[in-house]
């Protein structure tokens, strides 16, 4: 387990369900799951075309090894999973359990990313400075931000941690399962562009990591339903779950944001300690990978649970696991919150996280 010391600030505010945005859960197709038949939860959107036709318009790579490179390792195992064992090599930026907000790449960053023909970042403002670098030093590479290129500018969330005159989005979009539809969609147009020979790989392996998007959806609004409406409240270490929030129809009350932050002040901790007892708040969550002495607090001040395992980006298991990818963290902490919130979890135990798909990207530790 790895647990990084980080200095802890409060941010704290009430984010209304109703006013965020209109996007909503959309029906997912069963069958066939082709571009057309996938529904985009924002709807048709001018920029988020001109933005897709960028990321596949690369260039055609023959006679040797196409090279992608990804950042969060959410990202990379999306990207993974979809490459499979078909040969490209996919390489990640970030590593596990690192504050991605803050993350500055290191010198030898630049020397991978010079070297790739293919750069999935988030985007929506999250890794500036890998994408300035690899805008110097991978001039030719296609660089495709999938967050960006998924959720129509309208739809992106602003909040208190993500406040809009500080111009960055919340950018936590792969929390919401319907959002990572279109990231795959966009993963595999990029690389059928590149390497087209191998199109049908890419598309049997796009459905089935579709597939289990669309079940881990369900498993978690069957979950949501066992818990009483006023209940859905969540006091977290990280604003990661703004989106979420919105599609589950759960309440953020607020984060205790993981930053390089000023400490909160007693009168800011006693603030938020009223209005977890106003609320009724059934449980205050904490971080694995960021421990936060401040909700420790909170929760012993005001008799609620304190659960310390939620994960942001860092994949639960080993490289490899099946457990170790996107929807192993999502199914470990849907359970998490579902049963801490005094539901039940039984939908989400029951869903198989193993796509029976190797992951042989290289996630940095």
């Amino acid at each position: 387990m790895r647990r990084n010391s980080l200095t802890a600030a409060l941010v704290f505010a009430c984010l209304s369900l109703a006013s965020c945005s209109s996007s909503d859960s959309v029906e997912q197709p069963k069958g066939d799951l082709s571009p057309e038949n996938i529904s985009d939860p924002s709807g048709p959107d001018e920029k988020l075309k001109e933005s897709r036709l960028a990321c596949a318009s690369g260039l055609r790579v023959t006679g040797r090894t196409l090279r992608v490179v990804s950042t969060v390792a959410p990202i990379t195992n999306l990207v993974g999973l979809i490459v499979g064992d078909i040969g490209p090599i996919v390489q990640g930026i970030v590593p596990e359990g690192t504050n991605s907000h803050t993350f500055e790449p290191p010198p030898s960053a630049a020397a991978t990313l010079e070297q790739a023909d293919i750069i999935f970042v988030n985007g929506m403002m999250l890794e500036d400075p890998i994408r300035e670098l690899a805008k110097a030093n991978a001039p030719k590479a296609v660089i495709c931000e999938l967050g960006t290129s998924s959720l129509a500018e309208n739809d992106w969330i602003y909040d208190f941690s993500f406040p809009k005159d500080g111009g960055k989005p919340n950018p936590h979009l792969w929390t919401n399962p319907p959002y990572i539809l279109p990231y795959l969609s966009i993963i595999r147009d990029v690389l059928l562009n590149a390497d087209p020979a191998n199109l049908d790989k890419y598309e049997a392996n796009y459905v089935a990591v579709s597939r289990l998007v669309m079940n881990l959806d369900e498993a978690m609004k069957a979950g949501t339903a066992t818990i009483p409406a006023n209940d859905r409240k969540l006091l977290t270490y990280h604003d990661a779950y703004a989106y979420f929030a919105l599609h589950f129809r759960y309440e953020v009350i607020g984060a205790v944001q993981p930053q390089s932050f000023e400490e909160p002040s007693p009168s800011d901790i006693a603030a938020l300690i009223d209005q977890v007892k106003s609320k009724k708040v059934k449980a205050v969550f904490g971080s694995e990978v960021f421990p936060s002495p401040i909700l420790e607090q909170i929760g012993k001040e005001t008799g609620v649970r304190y659960i310390d395992v939620l994960r942001d980006d860092d994949l639960p298991g080993k490289p490899g696991d099946a457990d170790h990818s996107w929807a192993g963290l999502m199914k470990f902490n849907y359970i998490t919150i579902v049963e801490a919130l005094g539901g039940d979890a039984t939908a989400l135990k029951a869903v198989s996280v193993d796509t029976k798909i190797p992951d042989r990207a290289d996630y940095p530790q």
